[in-house]
């Protein structure tokens, strides 16, 4: 119950520090409750799509929809995907990347990113039927975060715990949460399963196959990238390779 209240606190603005207080051991594991996280974050996002969309067109319930999940997250990702660009578009060594990181102030290629994650994420989402969207909302949400919870097993924390950003060194899931994980994870692919429309059912199984391997590859390849560029990751990698497999699993079911 620690570690999912501390996952709760962590990666939302939600009130959850309210309920208890948590021992500072439990933030090392809050990678393994990431997914389940997904389910309240997507979710929210999900409903204010749904709920605006009653209202007004679906170009503004996306819109909202993405605002919302900011706000709700505190745009812990959003910063995680801009430092990273800025490191690795203007580092040109291990060290230098890793400072231009850890700074504060948004540079070129951080700016850049974020324009282009969230005009591609509004394109995206506004050329799928509005009746899907929620769904693929919600499972893409959970989705990335299963598979980008993984980092902590393929690479180590590329800086040392007292230079880390907010002091933990995240730890490997238990068995019960890499169980957990797993199963959010086939849960979101079950969700976008039975809430496809048109084909057969083994041409649709066949789609759904593409839509879960394709992010977990280019999750794969920003693995592959963060281990020859720092030889390591940090919190910073992990909101890009969340933002990043997200936006790979909604660009795939949009195209197929």
């Amino acid at each position: 119950m620690n570690n999912l209240l501390a996952a709760l606190m962590f990666f939302t603005r939600l009130p959850f520090h309210r309920i208890r207080q948590v021992p500072a051991d439990s933030f090392r594991h809050v990678t393994g409750w990431w997914s389940v996280c997904g389910w309240l974050t997507g979710g929210l996002s999900a409903l204010t799509f749904w709920l605006v969309y009653k209202v007004a067109i679906a170009e503004i319930a996306i819109v909202m929809a993405l605002l919302v999940r900011v706000l709700l997250m505190g745009a812990l990702h959003e910063d995680g995907l801009a430092d990273f660009m800025d490191g690795f578009g203007g580092g040109t060594d291990r060290d230098s990347t890793l400072r231009i990181m850890k700074d504060s102030h948004i540079g070129t290629y951080g700016v850049i990113g974020l324009v282009f994650y969230f005009l591609l994420s509004f394109v995206v989402l506004a050329g799928i039927q509005p009746q899907y969207i929620p769904v693929i909302i919600v499972s893409s949400d959970v989705f990335s975060k299963c598979v980008s919870s993984h980092v902590v097993w393929f690479l180590p924390y590329a800086r040392p715990e007292q230079e880390s950003k907010n002091r933990t060194v995240y730890q490997h899931p238990s068995s019960t949460e890499e169980i957990l994980t797993i199963i959010s994870g086939v849960l979101a692919i079950g969700l976008l399963f039975y809430s496809g429309a048109g084909g057969s059912w083994l041409s649709h199984y066949l789609r759904i196959c593409i839509v879960a391997v394709v992010p977990v590859l280019v999750f794969m390849l920003l693995v592959l990238l963060c281990k020859k560029k720092i030889g390591g990751y940090t919190g910073d990698c992990c909101g890009a390779m969340a933002l990043i497999t997200e936006l790979t699993f909604r660009l795939v079911t949009a195209i197929i």
